[in-house]
């Protein structure tokens, strides 16, 4: 059995979340060593989609969004039942860019792990991690992989949505905190070259208007090139959650769209793939006797609109701001201690009410019929768009300047937290 020397800090998962930790804690002095099951550049199911959260997280990595592999986008068109869609420009905040961007998984993630390594982190492909590694107090002290044994007083679990290390170490998903399903795949299609991202809200599992409402959104991304990604994604609201086909339900409903989108099987680029999205906090505790959680590992997947990228990139900031602290204080001291289990707290301070509040909307997104009303009734009353917009990919300025900031620090602060 192979057994490394001990390192600061173990990695597990090479996603954003994980080179995000990587990055900030190699360029904070740590030693890092990051390991992925995978071999890299590898694809992963997903929207592709990068809002202005996201690129602000990009932004203070160094990683420049402005070269031509970098498709921006200039915001959001919902379309409903009604004749003219909803046209949502990102909006312009002092806190954020006020652009967005799409790039494929499998270049997005590469990027990350490539800055990692130029940051200092060791990387690793090809290993899996198989569980931790405890001292006697019972305390994480590494991981067991499939190449041996590697040691660290903190290791990160940032291993996605299959959480294989958390479950490893006991710590399981709370079954009262919300699940959704994204299946995508790609077409050629004159979305790809649009400027915008579009948003379908009424989900039919067929023809519209003659076939069942389903809760959840379809959505295309550009990504250029006459490429869009296009998918959808049902919450664990609804009640066909868990039991029907979701690659069944996105074929039903690229079949019944107008022939002019492209989404037909001669211009489908890839198989359908599918994907869970562990959303508001469904894994907790985010830290546990050495062991913290970032990303789709620690459930931060956005109840709103089923967005993770920008979540897991700053759980990676905030998880080595915390780390970063504990080794200043004594990382095997109660004063360190005390610092990684502040970690928790720190994400429920930043997303506890409005997760919450994301719960609340899903059940409101659960009931077809409620989702169909709104679409029709409520989102025509001026300013409710660009409310819902600015809600759903949570973008407000930091000292609220207009009504719709207002309301959406209003609601995060006045509805009890989640625990993470």
């Amino acid at each position: 059995m192979t057994v490394e020397a001990e390192t600061d800090v173990i990695v597990v998962g090479a996603g954003p979340a994980g080179s995000a930790t990587a990055i900030h804690l190699a360029r904070a002095g740590r030693s890092v060593l990051l390991l992925d099951k995978s071999t890299f550049p590898r694809s992963k199911v997903c929207g592709d989609g990068l809002t202005p959260r996201a690129i602000r997280e990009l932004d203070l990595l160094g990683v420049d969004t402005h070269g031509e592999q970098w498709r921006k986008t200039a915001g959001l068109i919902i379309h409903t039942s009604r004749p003219q869609a909803y046209q949502l420009p990102w909006p312009e905040l002092d806190a954020f860019p006020s652009y967005g961007a799409v790039r494929r998984r499998e270049e997005f993630d590469d990027v990350l792990r490539r800055h990692a390594v130029a940051a200092g982190a060791r990387f690793r492909d090809g290993v899996l991690v198989t569980g931790p590694l405890r001292d006697d107090t019972g305390r994480i002290c590494g991981v067991e992989t499939d190449a041996g044994q590697f040691r660290a007083p903190v290791v990160v679990a940032a291993d996605g949505n299959s959480a294989r290390l958390a479950l490893a170490a006991g710590i399981d998903r709370d079954p009262s905190r919300p699940m959704g399903v994204a299946v995508r795949t790609y077409f050629r299609s004159p979305f790809g070259d649009d400027l915008w991202l579009h948003s379908w809200l009424e989900l039919w599992d067929g023809a519209p208007g003659r076939s069942t409402l389903l809760p959840g959104y379809a959505w295309s991304f550009p990504l250029g090139d006459g490429v869009a990604n296009v998918g959808l994604g049902l919450p664990s609201t609804a009640k066909a959650f868990g039991k029907i086909s979701y690659r069944d339900l996105l074929q039903r409903w690229l079949a019944a769209t107008p022939s002019g989108w492209g989404f037909t099987e001669e211009n489908r680029l890839e198989p359908i793939g599918s994907a869970a999205l562990p959303m508001g906090f469904n894994r907790h505790p985010a830290y546990r006797d050495g062991l913290m959680l970032v990303g789709d590992a620690a459930g931060v997947v956005s109840p709103f609109n089923g967005e993770g990228i920008s979540s897991a990139l700053e759980t990676g900031r905030i998880a080595a701001e915390h780390i970063v602290a504990a080794f200043d204080r004594g990382v095997r001291a109660p004063a360190g201690e005390a610092e990684l289990k502040a970690y928790p707290r720190h994400l429920a301070d930043l997303w506890g009410g409005y997760y919450c509040f994301g719960r609340l909307f899903l059940a409101v997104v659960g009931q077809p019929a409620l989702m169909r009303i709104a679409a029709r009734h409520i989102l025509p009353v001026p300013g409710v768009a660009g409310l819902m917009h600015k809600l759903m990919a949570n973008l407000t300025n930091e000292r609220p300047v207009d009504l719709p900031d207002r309301i959406v620090h209003l609601v995060s602060r006045i509805v009890p937290a989640d625990r993470p």
